[in-house]
Formats: C-alpha cells, sequence, structure tokens
C-alpha cells in the first residue's frame, strides 16, 4: 500500500451485541442517585437508564459512534493526517427491538475529508458482522495498491487481491497512556492525543449524530468544523440544559 489517497473504512472500535432496553415505567429515584441527571433537562426517572444504557438515550448519551467509534475515528484522522469533515452523511435505525432507546443500533456515517477522500464508520449493535477472527479489523485503510488493517495495537498488510503480506505486533494498552500523561504533567513532554485533536474526533461522532437525527447531509467549515448553511441543524450544535446549569464562560 503506497499510500491511502483514496478511502479509509473504518469499523466499530468494539462491536458488541448489546441487548433491548426494556421499556419500564417512571419511577423514584433512588437515595443514592441524586443529581443524576447532570445538566440534562428533568425527565422522569427509569431503572433502565443506569448503570449503562443511559448512553442510549439522547439527554446523557450519544449512542455506539459517540460511545466507541470515536476511537475508530481517531485512529483513521491519525492515520490519514486529516482534521475537520467536509461533508456528513448518517443512515440508520433502531431495528431490533421496539423499546424506548433513542439512539441507533445499525448506523453507517460517511465523512468527506480533504483531497477528496472518505471516511466510513459502521456500527452494529445487535448483530455481529460475518467476518473471520483473522479479518476482523478496527480500521482499515484502503490505498492504490493494497489495505492496511489495524486490530488493536497490531497491523496487517494485504495486497489489492486480499492477500496477507506481513504482519506487525506492538504494545498498546491504557499502561502507555497512561504513562503518557504522566510524562506530560511531570517532565512537559508532548501529549500522544493533545486536546484540540481529541476535539476533532469527539466533533466528527457529534456531526454524525446530527445528520442522523435530522436525516439529511451536512455541509461542513474544514477550517472549525461547524454546519454551514443550515439553521435547524445548528440548534444540535449544544445541548439543552436544565435552567441554572448552563456553564459560563
Amino acid at each position: 500500500m503506497t499510500r491511502a489517497s483514496e478511502s479509509s473504512t473504518v469499523c466499530s472500535r468494539r462491536q458488541i451485541l448489546r441487548a433491548t432496553t426494556s421499556a419500564v415505567a417512571a419511577l423514584a429515584a433512588p437515595s443514592w442517585l441524586e443529581k443524576w441527571q447532570g445538566p440534562a433537562p428533568r425527565k422522569p426517572f427509569r431503572d433502565n437508564f443506569v448503570h449503562y444504557n443511559w448512553h442510549w438515550f439522547w439527554d446523557w448519551g450519544n449512542g455506539e459512534l459517540g460511545n466507541n467509534g470515536v476511537h475508530a475515528l481517531d485512529v483513521c484522522r491519525w492515520g490519514l493526517g486529516t482534521g475537520y469533515p467536509i461533508r456528513v452523511d448518517s443512515a440508520g435505525g433502531r431495528y431490533r427491538y421496539d423499546d424506548d432507546q433513542e439512539t441507533p443500533d445499525t448506523q453507517v456515517v460517511s465523512f468527506k475529508v480533504d483531497g477528496g477522500r472518505t471516511i466510513t464508520w459502521q456500527g452494529l449493535s445487535c448483530n455481529l458482522p460475518p467476518e473471520t477472527a483473522s479479518r476482523r479489523a478496527d480500521v482499515i485503510f484502503y490505498g492504490e495498491k493494497g489495505s492496511l488493517a489495524i486490530l488493536g495495537s497490531s497491523y496487517t498488510v494485504f495486497d489489492e487481491a486480499g492477500k496477507e503480506l506481513r504482519t506487525h505486533r506492538g504494545d498498546g494498552g491504557e499502561i502507555i497512556h497512561t504513562g503518557n500523561l504522566l510524562a506530560a504533567i511531570r517532565d512537559g513532554v508532548s501529549l500522544a492525543s493533545d486536546i484540540e485533536e481529541a476535539h476533532i474526533s469527539t466533533l466528527m461522532c457529534h456531526l454524525g449524530n446530527i445528520s442522523q437525527r435530522l436525516g439529511r447531509s451536512l455541509h461542513c467549515d474544514p477550517t472549525n468544523g461547524h454546519i454551514v448553511d443550515d439553521a435547524e441543524a445548528m440548534k444540535l450544535w449544544k445541548r439543552q440544559y436544565e435552567p441554572g446549569w448552563e456553564p459560563r464562560v
């Protein structure tokens, strides 16, 4: 693979089978969950929100795209050396269960970036793809003469016919990231992923979800990621706050 000039296809960082949220009636929140809604507008408590399913409700979470997809998108941006997207398209929905989950269990998001290149993320929460263990990947870069598949801290290079050429396994995991953070605090070394880069990857998730919720494409300013010529979409640029909880900078 000489260069990833055409596209980069990104799979969900972790494709995990998730069960129904099992819609239940509202009830009183337990005493140990004081201020459990944080800055979100107040809604009646339901016990299917905790401890994990809050991810699948828009007031508190951002679905699988923001939950695990952000990690894959970050790696893809890193590999392509790209910044904010130019156009964002999302399709999908909540298909598997008839419950109160608000975020998609099936979602495909396409990000057009500089140089005519494309990043595509796919999230499947209720049906795993029929892939063999040797071909599963977190991120796949497709170039002119082959592809490069990343899985965890390892990568495998394939030619254009899909033949495996070589594999390399490196170090990874939270220990290395934690060490980098501590070294930055103690010794002033550069962070492996500084806050601006993390912001761009995170914003891509929000843009994908805005496109999903509105059911249309978004055109973005490549210098800052802002949505262009779409006042309705920009209403979702910030969250709704419970009165008194708005941040003041």
